[in-house]
């Protein structure tokens, strides 16, 4: 059991990889290093297939049959 209940499916998680290793790439080939910093919020989310923003306004995008969402 996870600490943390899951509101993120896969779509929503391959999304937010894909923003995040864009926003990696812009600011590393940019001069403009600190949109690279912004991609740590993406990825995170993905990892642990939770966003704190979807908890607040009651949004699940994972499948109701997953007992790990919530």
């Amino acid at each position: 059991m996870s600490l943390i209940k899951k509101n993120m499916g896969a779509v929503d998680r391959i999304v937010r990889l894909v923003i995040g290793i864009v926003l990696v790439a812009v600011g590393l080939l940019t001069p403009y290093w600190w949109i690279a910093l912004i991609s740590i919020v993406p990825f995170a989310t993905a990892v642990f297939s939770f966003c704190p923003l979807y908890s607040l306004i009651g949004i699940r995008t994972c499948k109701k049959d997953n007992p790990d969402c919530s």
